[in-house]
């Protein structure tokens, strides 16, 4: 994203106005969220002088600053002390657009996957949220098969399983996927996923409303020109 992010964090892009992080604060404001931990790296500190504890939001915000960017797997697991998770929580990047997306819907997916626990069923280790292959990544990253999300394509497939999807970056998970993660570790989430798929522990579903991945200027300015 330079030069724009030369001197503005990626998730302070703004579209129409307000950036892409405040998009992602009000959705959690109109469902009842209380907590939010926001990972930061590069000019962390601006978005900590912006939305400082959440009082705009009527959110509780802390940050978890790294000094050397950890990865996905990595930062979640350095944030979880300061989020301290009774079992499942929600994440979203910081760089997509997705102002309609279904908080809504949350509590009702992990009180599902709560009450599947309870019935000795295996303990879905994440929930993740997959969308159609946008131009720019047109391979996608994983397949769905009867609500199962897997790297690798079923033997008995349906129509739904038979290509892949690109993954949203928002995702349910449990904290134990992250157990084995040292705090300031760096760790890829993607090996993470893989491994929890290839014993059935992720699930998923298609989402449901319009997403972007803010990668570059060209979809910035495209977005910002709607």
């Amino acid at each position: 994203m330079r030069p724009l992010t030369d001197t503005v964090p990626k998730p302070l892009l703004t579209i129409k106005g307000k950036s892409l992080l405040q998009y992602h604060l009000e959705g959690l404001k109109r469902n009842s969220f209380e907590h939010v931990v926001i990972n930061h790296a590069w000019l962390g500190q601006l978005i900590e002088d912006t939305f400082g504890h959440g009082a705009e939001f009527d959110l509780q915000i802390d940050y978890s600053s790294e000094t050397v960017a950890l990865e996905t797997a990595g930062g979640i697991a350095q944030a979880l002390p300061l989020l301290h998770p009774q079992d499942y929580f929600l994440v979203l990047n910081g760089d997509t657009f997705m102002p309609e997306f279904p908080f809504e819907q949350i509590q009702s997916v992990v009180n599902q996957l709560r009450m599947d626990s309870l019935q000795d069923k295996p303990v879905i280790q994440a929930y993740l949220f997959l969308v159609p292959n946008p131009s720019h990544h047109p391979l996608g990253d994983f397949y769905l098969f009867d609500s199962y999300v897997s790297s690798e394509k079923p033997i008995s497939s349906t129509s739904q399983g038979e290509s892949k999807y690109t993954f949203s970056g928002a995702g349910i998970y449990h904290k134990n996927l992250y157990k084995d993660i040292s705090p300031g570790t760096k760790y890829a989430l993607a090996p993470l996923l893989k491994v929890a798929m290839l014993k059935r522990l992720v699930k998923g579903e298609i989402l449901s409303c319009s997403w972007h991945d803010v990668g570059t200027p060209d979809r910035l300015l495209a977005l910002n020109q709607k």
